[in-house]
């Protein structure tokens, strides 16, 4: 089977059809095989583009809105960064594959075990991956160069945007879950600005104490 006709090709160019330029961002894709990032019995849909359910009323992010995301965050390679919502891990290998190191937070601790054995897998050593409350972000390890949340809140949580250095982006899905649009935003002396939307999108609801009440 030659590499075009991998099926991993069938989602870059998905991903690439929604609008992603960024070239490191699809070799990043490249590199990651989401058939090591999706629950037990969905490898024929891991190269589709389409979110897949994980437990816990949770979906996986569908990957070219991950990518839309990503990209949104504007990263160099040399970035901390900070993801609330890790899911089974295939969000977080890209960023991992896109800057120094990241720390990601997961709510269910079955959903963060299951990740932490994926990215294992697949060698990704640059992760601190916690289980917690994701809406408080990890204070012991700001000023973070990136912050990317995968749930949704009518606002952007005081914590987060604390924690995010000045120059820094932030993107977040800001509705009331389920019927969301994805901004990106820009740490300045004054606060969080707003630069633009990404896309609509749906998202499930960010719970924890500066989230929706759990």
């Amino acid at each position: 089977m030659t590499e075009a006709a991998h099926p991993l090709e069938d989602l870059v160019r998905a991903i690439r059809e929604a609008g992603i330029t960024d070239e490191r961002l699809l070799q990043a894709v490249r590199a990651t095989p989401r058939a090591a990032f999706v629950p037990a019995g969905h490898q024929a849909h891991a190269y589709h583009d389409v979110p897949l359910s994980i437990g816990h009323a949770q979906v996986t992010t569908q990957p070219s809105l991950s990518a839309m995301m990503i990209e949104g965050l504007d990263l160099n390679g040399d970035e901390h960064v900070l993801e609330v919502g890790t899911g089974l891990g295939f969000q977080t290998a890209l960023l991992a594959r896109l800057s120094a190191d990241v720390v990601t937070i997961e709510r269910w601790p079955d959903i963060a075990q299951q990740a932490r054995r994926n990215l294992a897998g697949q060698g990704i050593r640059n992760v601190e991956l916690r289980v917690g409350d994701g809406s408080g972000g990890g204070p012991d390890r700001a000023p973070y160069d990136a912050v990317i949340v995968s749930a949704a809140f009518p606002e952007v949580p005081a914590p987060l945007a604390e924690q995010l250095r000045f120059g820094g982006h932030l993107v977040q899905p800001i509705g009331p879950g389920g019927r969301e649009q994805v901004m990106s935003f820009l740490r300045t002396a004054t606060g969080l600005e707003r630069r633009r939307v990404l896309t609509p999108a749906h998202f499930v609801r960010l719970q924890g104490r500066y989230g929706f009440p759990v």
